[in-house]
């Protein structure tokens, strides 16, 4: 007499044992399965990186304020390094004006262009800066160096313009009397110079995160059959 033979289970079909389970929580030994799981999981595809955003709008509030400081610097500098606008005032019908004593001299183009040159100059140094300090950048980080930097070349050139000469030429002209040189007021003509600061920051910056700033970890698949496949349930 033989016995009943079972029939085959379907296909494709996995027994409750053979099914892959999660693994248990709690420390997995080295070098088991659920470890090489367990350390791939733990690359933080779920995790937040970084600070949280009230450290990092602090932070970004301290860069602007400082960064904008810099103003300072950068006003006493454009009133000594820019080129001198020579006048010279005269009386017509018992009426002051004012001209240019070299009306072919490009020494306004000059003022502007030191002004330019001397905010780019501040806004590759103060990326720089704020990219050695902190290097993992961020949306508010960069906002915070741009307006910075707009404030600081606003800064700068109230500045210049209040230790530069007297703005009432006509009142110089009077003090200095007839015929006589003077210098005229320090005058921004192309105020497009006052986004050079902001704008190399910018620039420099993002160049700089891009080529040396921190890099997001990739995720590392652990070799082996894949849990709940054939191979891994021994078949």
């Amino acid at each position: 007499m033989t016995a009943p033979l079972t029939p085959p289970p379907p296909p494709h079909e996995h027994s409750a044992q053979g099914s892959w389970q999660p693994p248990a929580a709690g420390p997995a030994a080295p070098g088991s399965q659920h470890a090489e799981y367990a350390e791939y999981a733990g690359h933080g595809w779920y995790g937040q990186d970084g600070p949280g955003m009230k450290t990092e709008l602090r932070e970004a509030a301290v860069i602007t304020v400082a960064v904008a400081l810099g103003g300072v610097l950068l006003g006493v500098l454009w009133w000594w390094l820019a080129p001198h606008v020579p006048l010279v005032g005269d009386v017509v019908e018992k009426n002051w004006v004012v001209y240019l004593k070299d009306t072919e001299g490009e020494q306004a183009i000059g003022v502007d262009g030191t002004f330019t040159l001397l905010g780019l100059g501040f806004g590759a140094v103060s990326a720089l800066v704020v990219f050695l300090l902190r290097r993992r950048g961020g949306v508010p980080l960069v906002v915070g160096l741009a307006l910075g930097g707009l404030l600081g070349s606003l800064l700068a050139w109230r500045v210049g313009v209040w230790l530069g000469p007297a703005e009432d030429v006509i009142a110089h002209a009077r003090e200095v009397g007839r015929g006589v040189t003077f210098d005229a007021p320090l005058k921004l003509g192309a105020k497009g110079a006052l986004l050079a600061w902001p704008l190399a920051a910018l620039v420099l910056h993002l160049g700089l995160m891009a080529l040396f700033g921190p890099r997001d970890p990739e995720p590392e698949f652990a070799a082996g059959p894949y849990p709940g496949s054939a191979a891994a349930n021994g078949r």
